[in-house]
């Protein structure tokens, strides 16, 4: 007799009956997620034709219950004004009430996204909303390099505040670790510009030129926009990701709480390190592009390294070589913005530290290449 009830109450049933105008529900045996499934289409379909008022559910032949049975039952009086009435239940069954309310409460409706506008007017919508971000994103930039610059002046009237030995540990990892793959870069720039040079200008017969145009590309342009660019991809992304794990572990807030300002601790070294480390690169990077527009000229055009050199000397101006080093610390100022900047801003998952991390370096690659191009403009004016 006891394993036959056992059975009974293991097998979910549902069954209906009219008392006067409600319609009551009577589930049975235990309602789990293996065998409530049938029951889904019999339930929208009394939640469809009958008026959630007039609903009653009868607990007392009800056996275990989980959430999924919890979610059909409780479906049935979510249109109700009061679902977890009392009146809407006979018996007595705790768990059962526990979890329909749980799951009401825990359910929200999930409106299907609008479908995505098509056509001229979104096209531009978009540009507008592009051009938006693209504004909102500068004026925040303007605005951390205004809080960074009077930063180092509060640390500049009070030197006591400057940290020191964080600031030569970023030189270090910033600047000369980045030494080796910044001079090979620029050794092979400086190779590709003179093996240009040298197919194009040798059907002239002025191969002797090449001299002049490495000496030129590498010196004003290519020596220090290399470097900016790999800074930016190398150093830019470190200080974006070291920030935005310090900021998701909440190691910021609790600087703010121990009276410590981060932009002391954590922007102003990185800027310090970038500003004083790029024009070494740059130099760096100058001398390797010599150096393979140097070895391209001797092997391809047989012109040695002496009068390489020599011509250099004689036909190329110094203002080349300081146009382009004057380039360097505006860069690195701008990449250790950007970079610190997206690093405060990363928000508590990976996913927004991924996300702050590409955008840091897109943005300083393109603010390096704007800014570069601003250069060139002035200098042109200023026939430098």
């Amino acid at each position: 007799m006891t394993a036959a009830i056992a059975t009974e109450r293991q097998q979910a049933e549902l069954t209906t009956r009219h008392e006067g105008a409600r319609l009551v529900l009577e589930p049975r045996g235990d309602w789990l997620i293996e065998t409530v499934g049938r029951f889904n289409r019999q339930l929208k379909r009394i939640e469809a034709e009958t008026d959630p008022q007039d609903l009653v559910i009868d607990l007392t032949h009800l056996g275990r219950i989980d959430t999924a049975g919890a979610y059909l039952l409780g479906r049935t009086l979510s249109r109700c004004g009061e679902p977890d009435a009392n009146w809407h239940f006979i018996g007595r069954h705790e768990t059962a009430r526990r979890l329909m309310g749980e799951m009401r409460e825990r359910l929200a409706d999930c409106p299907m996204p609008d479908e995505t506008p098509r056509g001229v007017v979104a096209t531009f919508a978009r540009i507008g909303a592009g051009v938006e971000d693209g504004v909102k994103e500068t004026v925040e930039s303007f605005a951390f390099f205004g809080r960074t610059i009077t930063t180092g002046l509060s640390v500049l009237i009070n030197p006591t505040k400057m940290r020191w030995t964080p600031t030569i540990h970023l030189m270090e990892t910033a600047g000369v670790d980045a030494l080796p793959i910044i001079s090979v870069l620029s050794f092979f720039i400086g190779a590709v510009v003179a093996f240009m040079g040298a197919s194009l200008l040798e059907t002239f017969g002025a191969s002797v030129f090449t001299v002049d145009l490495v000496g030129i590309a590498v010196l004003r342009e290519f020596g220090v926009l290399i470097t900016a660019i790999l800074l930016a991809g190398r150093s830019d992304s470190a200080f974006t990701a070291a920030i935005g794990s310090m900021k998701m572990q909440q190691e910021i807030d609790a600087m703010k709480v121990m009276g410590l300002d981060p932009y002391e601790v954590l922007v102003l070294p990185r800027v310090l390190a970038c500003v004083l480390m790029a024009p070494l690169l740059t130099l760096s990077a100058m001398v390797a592009g010599v150096v393979g527009g140097m070895m391209v000229s001797w092997w391809t055009l047989d012109i040695s390294p002496n009068f390489f050199l020599t011509r250099m000397h004689d036909t190329i101006d110094l203002k080349h070589f300081l146009v382009g080093m004057s380039k360097a610390p505006v860069f690195g100022l701008v990449i250790a913005i950007v970079g610190c900047r997206h690093g405060l801003q990363v928000g508590g998952d990976v996913e927004s530290l991924g996300a702050r991390v590409t955008t840091s370096v897109v943005q300083a690659i393109f603010a390096v290449i704007v800014i570069d191009a601003l250069f060139a403009m002035m200098y042109l004016e200023l026939d430098i």
